[in-house]
């Protein structure tokens, strides 16, 4: 049996999303069945538009998020929250077939209340042969403590200080 690993994508910088995203591509090209869950996305990105022409990634978006956490009112938390909760034991029923299962934003869904540390750690102890990757920012040490590579993306300069707004295809 092949051994798994955890790897975390985080930091302030951008391409957390799209190194996972990459990483889902490299396993399908190889014919590994991915699963993708995204949490606190608001729309499809570019990357998950076209990881779903490819035959063995699913992409799923568990949570439906129209602004940034820190601006949600504890309803929109609360309704996050319970999407999250329905994704879970689907999350928990890949962990036998699927090869990787990336859990996009998954870290700053934990750090703000619609995911617990525990159901995180309980999916990463379950793993068996499946290769897990999280992505976000704020990861808790418990987390970080169970992760076999981290990367972290630090921001050297972004044209967004400079009024730019994210631009289809580009950053989303």
């Amino acid at each position: 049996m092949q051994r798994s690993f955890v790897q975390i994508y985080t930091g302030d910088g951008k391409g957390k999303t799209t190194a996972a995203f990459g990483l889902a591509l490299r396993a399908a090209g190889r014919g590994k069945a991915v699963k993708i869950v995204q949490f606190m996305k608001g729309t499809d990105s570019g990357e998950a538009i076209a990881a779903r022409g490819v035959g063995n990634i699913e992409v799923l978006r568990a949570t439906e998020c129209k602004k940034f956490f820190f601006d949600m009112s504890g309803k929109e938390k609360a309704k996050m929250r319970g999407e999250a909760l329905r994704v879970l034991p689907v999350i928990e029923s890949w962990l036998d077939g699927a090869d990787v299962i990336i859990l996009d934003e998954a870290l700053p869904a934990v750090s703000c209340g619609i995911l617990d540390t525990e159901e995180i750690l309980g999916i990463i102890k379950k793993r068996g042969k499946t290769e897990i990757v999280l992505t976000g920012r704020d990861a808790p040490k418990e987390i970080l403590e169970e992760a076999d590579l981290i990367t972290e993306m630090k921001e050297i300069r972004h044209y967004y200080k400079q009024g730019v707004k994210a631009r289809e295809g580009i950053e989303y």
